[in-house]
């Protein structure tokens, strides 16, 4: 990859001139995408505006834009630091995109990417039909999820948790940042333990669910994710157990939980052979999110 002080800083000069760069060294170094893209051209196209400051979508007519030596200069350290630390676009820009908002991101968190968020922007339908009054995230990371919800439901109150101080940390920035700090709060809590007494009329969660084998293999991309909101154990299943074992207490008479667990889902039938899953199917691509009534709990 060329450094910042060589001559591929003279030879291109447009907005698509650096995407189309970015997108064939991209190729060229085999990068893996799965962090809010799914292609090299968008991730390129990511990490330029990002450099000079411009919020995508971008009209076509700012294509043929001219770039400055600094923008140059910038657009090409991110492209570098995307190919030689292989590291999510999001760590690089700092900020994801979720269910059609910003959020502050970095290492402490995994990158928002969660097919949950087609649900939030369809209110949950039809598996709720009435706003609900108390809302949990579970294992909310920087809080996307959460706060995605209170959008949503604009009268409710959400309740993030995490067992990870530095992804509440995180969460805490994006509260503020969505000024949200009146009806969204922070708690530091292993699954249940700091929520005693508490019941909520949704239940959402997206926690660490990578079986073992898998972890092992992951693209360089994930390793640079926190380790602790992806692995669950052998199959994926060691949070989810407790989730279920426990989640029934937590939730109103008419309450929903909703949970993602991507490719266990096959090993959680298997666990759970009497429950009644409903599996989601999605619009625009995802899988493994199940809802549970609290009454189809009994059977756990």
């Amino acid at each position: 990859m060329p450094t910042i002080t060589s001559t591929i800083g003279d030879e291109l000069f447009t907005i698509r001139d650096f995407i189309r760069w970015g997108a064939s060294e991209f190729t060229a170094a085999k990068l893996y995408f799965g962090h809010g893209t799914d292609n090299a051209w968008d991730e390129a196209e990511q990490l330029v505006l990002h450099a000079i400051h411009l919020t995508p979508p971008l009209a076509a007519e700012w294509l043929s834009a001219r770039l400055t030596r600094i923008e140059r200069d910038a657009v090409i350290n991110h492209f570098q630091r995307r190919i030689e630390e292989r590291v999510p676009a999001a760590y690089i820009t700092g900020q994801a995109w979720f269910a059609g908002l910003p959020f502050i991101v970095d290492e402490r968190v995994l990158v928002p990417r969660s097919p949950i968020g087609e649900l939030i922007q369809q209110q949950f339908k039809p598996w709720i039909n009435n706003e609900p009054a108390q809302i949990l995230d579970l294992c909310t990371g920087s809080g996307c999820i959460g706060i995605a919800c209170a959008y949503a439901f604009p009268d409710a109150e959400v309740q993030l948790s995490d067992i990870s101080f530095d992804a509440l940390a995180v969460a805490e920035e994006n509260i503020q940042q969505h000024n949200l700090e009146d009806r969204v709060f922070a708690m530091q809590s292993d699954l249940f333990a700091n929520l005693a007494g508490q019941k909520f009329d949704l239940i959402v969660s997206n926690p660490p669910y990578v079986d073992a084998d898998d972890l092992a293999t992951m693209p360089p991309e994930y390793h640079a994710e926190p380790e602790i909101g992806l692995g669950s154990g052998d199959d994926g299943l060691d949070f989810t157990r407790r989730l279920l074992q426990d989640a029934s207490d937590y939730l109103t008479d008419d309450g929903v939980l909703i949970v993602e667990v991507g490719n266990s889902w096959v090993a959680l039938e298997e666990a759970y052979p009497n429950v009644p899953f409903t599996w989601i199917e999605f619009e625009r691509g995802g899988h493994g999110v199940f809802v549970l009534k609290k009454s189809d709990l009994k059977n756990i």
